[in-house]
């Protein structure tokens, strides 16, 4: 499949499908003023009610790397691999992802299995809120599928390094997703302020319509076009404060039809933790169509 988005609708008439496996991976982010902790899970609501089959992985913890101080960090390959297997995932098993974030984090999954070599994923773009709304069926049974046999295979060219960026700047086309306030310097995660050079601010949240639903694919390319992506978009690096955000940008390219681009999984976090690597700030927001 190679639309990476499905709706209710397409899920509802495959629910009893055993080669697809729902992945609920509901959580929230504090915003960057609030006090740490900033990430959290949303397990206890998963224990509560979950759309029925669906497994839970944890955001937080689960696909991330506890040995990485940037916390948010793509998982290593066997660490990723045994995750996806006791969830009974498979080289052949198609992945639906939902949150209840518009997507942020269940795109986070699915940038994660395109990096470990599985395209047979797909964000559940409606999300919980519209399953729950449409009052479709819920459970809380904790599902127990045999151990599957996910090979992690990475693909280098969907997750740049600090050094890939810093070498294409100038040339890079550089998305900053984070908010306006994050960019321009006024606030952030990190006790460095600003941006990249070079970078465009394409905040996450004009990627979503006024129910927090990714825009429809009409839309999402006018927004890249105004950002400067171009031709199959393979020149364009998205990045925020710990790679989440620029999945979901890149999952909004894909949507809107790109087929190239590209994550900085270090993002802000891992730049400003540099001295020596370049920031600017105060730079204008892109305008939008």
């Amino acid at each position: 499949m190679s639309y990476p988005l499905v709706t209710t609708d397409w899920l509802t008439q495959r629910i009893d499908d055993r080669n697809i496996r729902i992945v609920d991976i509901r959580g929230h982010v504090l915003p960057a003023s609030a006090p740490l902790p900033h990430y959290y899970n949303h397990h206890a609501d998963y224990l509560e009610a979950h759309i029925p089959g669906a497994v839970f992985i944890d955001w937080v913890h689960e696909i991330t790397d506890p040995a990485d101080p940037r916390h948010a960090q793509i998982a290593p390959p066997e660490r990723y691999a045994a995750v996806m297997r006791r969830n009974g995932v498979s080289d052949d098993t198609f992945v639906v992802a939902y949150d209840d974030a518009g997507g942020m984090f269940a795109a986070r999954l699915w940038w994660s299995l395109l990096y470990y070599g599985h395209e047979h994923a797909a964000v559940l773009i409606d999300g919980w809120q519209r399953w729950v709304a449409q009052g479709l069926p819920t459970d809380s049974t904790i599902p127990n599928y045999p151990e599957g046999s996910f090979q992690a295979r990475p693909q280098p060219h969907l997750r740049l390094t600090a050094e890939d960026v810093l070498a294409g700047v100038g040339h890079l086309n550089l998305l900053d997703v984070r908010t306006p306030d994050e960019f321009a310097g006024s606030a952030s995660r990190t006790s460095r302020k600003g941006h990249i050079p070079t970078a465009l601010n394409l905040p996450r949240a004009e990627l979503l319509d006024a129910q927090g639903v990714m825009l429809a694919p009409d839309l999402l390319r006018a927004k890249f076009e105004a950002a400067g992506v171009h031709d199959d978009g393979s020149n364009t690096v998205t990045y925020c404060n710990g790679g989440v955000s620029a999945s979901f940008a890149l999952l909004a390219m894909r949507a809107a039809g790109y087929k190239g681009g590209a994550v900085y999984d270090g993002s802000w976090k891992d730049w400003s933790s540099d001295p020596d690597k370049p920031v600017e700030s105060e730079q204008p927001t892109i305008s939008q169509p």
